[in-house]
């Protein structure tokens, strides 16, 4: 006799036992913190009860997760991009190194849900469902971290996106402590341009730099109306001349994490 499939709503059911058996909170622990009943915590995970997406980004900052169950959420759904961005997330699936450089924001690929959520909220004239898709995209994507062969992302990060408070303090300290657990992971690098640098050859935008084996080297270029990704050499040289120049003034690796701990504790004293 063949078992039956798990359903997402049992898979659901089983990473919030799991999360929540590590955190060492029993169900009734776990609902006073959400707010919900006892009962609605072991119906969830046992697969009985369907999971709202408050529950789950509420589960996930009390369970210091990070998209582990909003990724298992039932009937979510990955948003249609335009052309010009869908290319990119296939461009991450097979690249095997990312160089990545942001003067505003926490890259993408390091997102809290929470911090994605709060950037979403903060668009013009988008709807409540494509803030809902949008984050569920950005999560997906957070996946290459967790192939097989993981990514090495090398991330340059100015200091201004420490200091600029998405989402609130709370946010942003869950999401600074997210830096330096991923900042352990030997193919993830995380390093801090500091302020006093004054102006850099970034200033205008962020930009990646996608290389892989049997690839064509692509760059992912930012900017405020739709951002573009291009594989031509040329446009790939630029982009390397710019990040190599940048990267010289990037705090070592050792001294961005002494930063980055220095900044969470601030907000952990606000």
């Amino acid at each position: 006799m063949h078992e039956q499939p798990e359903s997402p709503v049992e898979g659901y059911g089983a990473v919030l036992k799991a999360a929540r058996d590590a955190a060492h909170l029993s169900q009734a622990a776990l609902g006073e913190v959400l707010s919900c009943s006892e009962s609605l915590v072991g119906l969830i995970e046992r697969g009985k009860r369907r999971p709202t997406k408050k529950f789950t980004l509420a589960a996930e900052a009390a369970l210091g997760l990070n998209g582990d169950l909003y990724r298992l959420l039932p009937n979510t759904s990955v948003m249609s991009t335009e052309k010009w961005f869908s290319e990119w997330p296939r461009v991450e699936a097979k690249t095997d190194t990312i160089r990545t450089w942001e003067p505003l924001v926490v890259p993408g690929l390091l997102q809290t849900p929470r911090y994605a959520q709060a950037l979403f909220a903060s668009e013009p004239g988008v709807t409540e469902q494509w803030r809902e898709e949008a984050l569920t995209t950005r999560l997906q994507r957070q996946s290459v971290f967790e192939r097989k062969d993981p990514l090495i992302y090398w991330a340059l990060i100015d200091e201004c996106v420490l200091l600029r408070p998405v989402g609130g303090k709370d946010v942003m300290q869950e999401q600074l402590e997210h830096l330096l657990v991923m900042a352990e992971r030997p193919n993830i690098s995380i390093q801090v341009v500091p302020l006093d640098v004054g102006a850099t050859a970034g200033l205008v935008g962020g930009f990646a730099i996608a290389q892989g084996e049997g690839m064509r080297d692509h760059v992912h270029l930012e900017d405020a109306a739709r951002g573009s990704v291009s594989a031509q050499d040329e446009a790939v040289r630029r982009v390397t001349l710019k990040y190599n120049e940048i990267h010289k003034w990037a705090h070592p690796v050792h001294v961005s994490k002494r930063l980055i701990r220095e900044v969470t504790a601030r907000y952990e004293d606000q």
